[in-house]
């Protein structure tokens, strides 16, 4: 051993150089061999590493080995080797130069740290992604705990280096730090917050990745994305994508469509305004004329067979339109909707199928039409319920109704 740290000492001491001079040459000249014996000892440590990782996990059938090799983790364990290999040879390079040992030693310590830190960063976000694919979890926060816990690992790694780097004892260091937790909880505040609010978010199960939400205050109104530490990621309808603080999703209110798009259904509620002057009795003639609609023509003859019955056993006098019982036209066009509706190919016919009057309003007479479509895509939501109402709005007048409508003042330009 005493032979190779001088062997090149005793050369330079033959060409004549001084004692100093020879130890510093004879220093560069090992550090330099070191290097170079360190480099190749990486790259075969590293191929080996590797090529082992790779053959394995083509052979087996669970695929967290393979994505341990898509996050680089074999290479970067491969680098422990020239670590080691620098611990155990790096004090015959600087023999005769112990004042530089302590200085060497200290890097040494931070660089084996931050190749610790990148190590378990590659399994941690192996793990990430391993969840990911798991049907169970692939919609929970899994980026916020890989997030939480990179950086307590990022604040024990950099509390090493410091306490390296000035000489204190880790538990020592961590008790001084203590003292300022003050300080670090007002810096960190976010950073606690979206840590609580995923582990609430995923308890209550509230949010998951896919939910279609919507957050008016942030102008959110789409898909969830991901879900981190700090912020949520939507993209809404138009492809935008809004960030919103993971912690307003307990702090501030939204909605959350899962219930509709786990259902069987998404929800039509929506009302034509009639006038209430348009709306009327109908006489015999009336009711005749509307025989002619297929979808009420037996429902209109049944009820006036039981009307007529009724008004004839109660001897009711029908010379006035308003005695007795009568069918008005409003009714008849609630009934014609009714029986529409739960013929229409796009409704669900299992969920809530409902025409009703709402209270009246100063504009005139609310009709709601409350069904589901059996679509629940966006587009196709919509295009049937405008069929629905294309069809209501078409139809009001073969009842002699009318639709309110402000009225428009024309002027005469010529």
């Amino acid at each position: 051993m005493e032979h190779i740290r001088h062997f090149f000492y005793d050369h330079f001491i033959s060409l004549g150089l001084s004692e100093v001079g020879a130890k510093y040459l004879n220093m560069i000249c090992l550090l330099i061999i070191l290097a170079i014996f360190l480099f190749i000892a990486d790259r075969i440590t590293r191929r080996l590493i590797i090529s082992f990782s790779n053959r394995f996990s083509e052979r087996t059938r669970t695929n967290f080995d393979d994505l341990l090799v898509n996050h680089r983790a074999p290479r970067r364990i491969a680098h422990l080797v020239p670590l080691v290999l620098t611990i155990q040879l790096f004090p015959l390079v600087f023999h005769d130069f112990p004042q530089f040992e302590s200085y060497i030693v200290m890097l040494i310590k931070v660089y084996g740290i931050v190749l610790t830190i990148w190590i378990i960063r590659s399994v941690l976000k192996t793990f990430e992604s391993y969840f990911k694919t798991l049907p169970r979890l692939k919609d929970k926060p899994i980026d916020s705990y890989i997030q939480v816990a990179m950086l307590f690992i990022w604040i024990i790694g950099f509390a090493s280096i410091l306490a390296i780097l000035i000489n204190l004892s880790f538990l020592k260091f961590f008790t001084t730090l203590g003292a300022a937790s003050a300080i670090l909880l007002l810096i960190f505040k976010d950073t606690i917050l979206g840590f609580v609010a995923s582990i609430q978010v995923a308890i209550n199960d509230s949010v998951r990745i896919g939910d279609w939400i919507t957050m008016e205050k942030y102008g959110a109104d789409g898909e969830v994305i991901e879900i981190n530490l700090s912020t949520v990621q939507v993209q809404n309808f138009d492809m935008t994508i809004t960030n919103i603080p993971t912690y307003a999703l307990i702090s501030d209110s939204y909605k959350n469509w899962r219930g509709m798009q786990s259902s069987g259904g998404r929800r039509i509620k929506r009302s034509i305004i009639l006038k209430a002057k348009s709306i009327k009795y109908l006489t015999e003639a009336d009711i005749n004329k509307l025989k002619g609609i297929q979808l009420i023509s037996a429902y209109l003859e049944s009820r006036q067979k039981d009307i007529t019955s009724f008004n004839t056993e109660k001897h009711i006098d029908k010379s006035v339109l308003i005695n007795g019982r009568n069918m008005t036209n409003v009714g008849a066009f609630r009934k014609y909707m009714q029986t529409y509706i739960e013929n229409h190919s796009g409704v669900n016919k299992d969920m809530t199928i409902m025409v009703r009057q709402l209270e009246p309003t100063p504009h005139g007479l609310p009709l709601e039409i409350y069904c589901f479509s059996s679509d629940k895509r966006w587009e196709n939501y919509e295009y049937i319920m405008a069929d629905i109402f294309d069809h209501a709005l078409a139809a009001v007048p073969f009842f002699d109704l009318e639709v309110f409508e402000y009225p428009t003042k024309f002027m005469d330009v010529t």
